[in-house]
């Protein structure tokens, strides 16, 4: 009998102890993965400087859309590619009248997108064009740099200020929350776009930014918007960036105007252009 008992508490303890060792892994897995430190600068701030690119469908439009058909005389050149909302619960919340008007920017954006035209982007269209931008960083200052139109727009850190006027890119006044940089821009043109499907603002536009560093490579980009001429609650848009890695990254010079004068004077031509 005793050697029954003891064989039993043997296994008893076994068992335990495997419980034991099968159970530490799972409750380390449980256990959050600790957050993503970036690299400082030299005053402690994370490092944003480098080459960053959004590679998204957004700039076609922000919301969730099918492929289409681009201006038929270019084929598939030109055709619209599919692509997922980047708007926060999907919807951009118009105002019914406001509504009518984004439709008809749709129906004819390949007349009315600002883009066509080479004016500078705007903010946050700027960020999620197909093409890179530059972020240089000082402790009082960031500079982005876009590559398209050569546009650029300072971010104030310190010494805030009013914007002494409208302007394409507007005024930019930054600060720092724990690891993110929080951009507070006003003083937009309304005659900016948010895509090429249309989507658009008053002079009324108010954004706010938010970037942070998630990864070597990465940047976390969140742009909060507010317009109560236009739409009825502020709204949402939120996407990865990602850095530039090939060893001679750098912005080239895309000054587009020069691709833009036929489209807007051709018709002041005495002679009609040939081709």
């Amino acid at each position: 009998m005793r050697s029954v008992i003891a064989g039993g508490s043997l296994i008893a303890a076994a068992l335990a102890i495997l419980v034991l060792l099968t159970a530490a892994p799972a409750a380390q897995s449980a256990r959050p993965a600790p957050a993503y430190r970036a690299p400082r600068t030299a005053d402690g701030k994370p490092d944003l400087n480098g080459i960053w690119q959004a590679l998204n469908t957004a700039n076609w439009n922000l919301q969730d859309h099918s492929a289409s058909q681009g201006p038929y005389e270019f084929g598939a050149m030109i055709s619209i590619p599919p692509g997922l909302s980047v708007v926060d619960g999907k919807e951009i919340p118009y105002k019914p009248e406001m509504l009518a008007k984004k439709k008809e920017n749709a129906a004819n954006w390949t007349k009315l997108d600002p883009e066509l035209k080479c004016y500078m982007p705007g903010v946050p269209r700027a960020t999620y064009m197909p093409y890179p931008f530059q972020m240089v960083q000082t402790p009082t200052q960031i500079l982005i740099a876009y590559q398209f139109a050569s546009a650029t727009r300072p971010i104030y850190l310190t010494d805030h200020q009013p914007a002494p006027s409208d302007s394409w890119m507007g005024w930019s006044n930054g600060r720092w929350e724990g690891d993110t940089l929080v951009v507070d821009v006003t003083s937009l043109m309304p005659d900016t776009w948010f895509d090429r499907a249309g989507n658009f603002h008053s002079d009324a536009l108010h954004v706010v930014e938010r970037y942070t560093r998630t990864g070597a490579d990465h940047l976390m980009y969140e742009a909060t918007i507010e317009d109560p001429n236009v739409f009825t609650r502020p709204w949402t848009i939120r996407m990865p960036l990602y850095r530039r890695l090939e060893k001679d990254a750098q912005l080239l010079e895309y000054k587009c105007v020069e691709f833009a004068e036929e489209l807007m004077y051709g018709q002041l031509r005495r002679q009609p252009r040939t081709r």
